[in-house]
């Protein structure tokens, strides 16, 4: 199996085998961008294209669609381009496989990956898996669709600090309770966001603590 490659490298090999320029697949994702709110920026697609950095999650689902390709072939994994490719060259050998826990309900006081917090364990080929320490939350509600669904299961990457506008697992009602939402950092306050628009915004202060157990890596809808 031939290593991980750049999202960057994915984006140059699909601008040149449909003779792509970035404006093109900016406009690509242009209605995109207006039906899910998400912005994508020419100096943005500049830094994935030559390898500066790598989208998130949101932004990696938007290229993917819009350019019609599967999102983990997006990312770099040795998968089949596009969905409905089914050709026997393009079929991982899963070697070995890494269970992971799925976080269900929350002991107050309890670290997240406390034994009494885990509800499951879930066998992931590991050639699939970022580092770090790895665990699931399960999507409760449809506050963070269409990005991620409902009984979806969200693999995220234990750390206590995500970039601007990045999606992360979160602690709140007194560490008893874990949320995903989009992190939005104004100055000292922080706004913790949902992608759909009926939801509003919660805000972070004094009164209403947060603390922040995870960065969101990718979405499984299907096992």
């Amino acid at each position: 199996m031939e290593d991980k490659v750049t999202v960057g490298a994915r984006l140059r090999q699909i601008m040149n085998e449909n003779n792509l320029k970035q404006v093109d697949i900016l406009n690509k994702t242009a209605p995109l961008q207006a039906e899910y709110n998400v912005r994508i920026a020419k100096n943005d697609l500049s830094q994935y294209v030559n390898d500066k950095v790598e989208p998130n999650q949101e932004r990696l689902f938007i290229l993917a669609k819009a350019l019609g390709v599967n999102e983990p072939w997006l990312m770099g994994f040795n998968v089949p381009k596009y969905k409905n490719d089914t050709t026997i060259s393009n079929i991982i050998e899963i070697k070995q496989t890494r269970n992971i826990p799925v976080v269900g309900t929350i002991a107050c006081g309890d670290p997240i990956l406390a034994q009494e917090n885990i509800s499951d364990t879930i066998p992931f080929p590991v050639e699939l898996l970022p580092s770090g320490n790895l665990f699931f939350l399960k999507a409760q509600g449809n506050s963070m669709e269409p990005t991620i669904k409902e009984d979806a299961l969200v693999l995220i990457r234990k750390q206590e600090e995500v970039e601007n506008g990045e999606i992360a697992a979160v602690l709140v009602n007194g560490d008893t309770e874990a949320t995903l939402k989009k992190v939005r950092k104004l100055g000292d306050t922080i706004l913790l966001e949902a992608i759909n628009e009926e939801y509003a915004p919660y805000l972070v202060n004094k009164e209403n603590p947060a603390r922040i157990i995870g960065k969101a890596i990718k979405v499984v809808n299907e096992l």
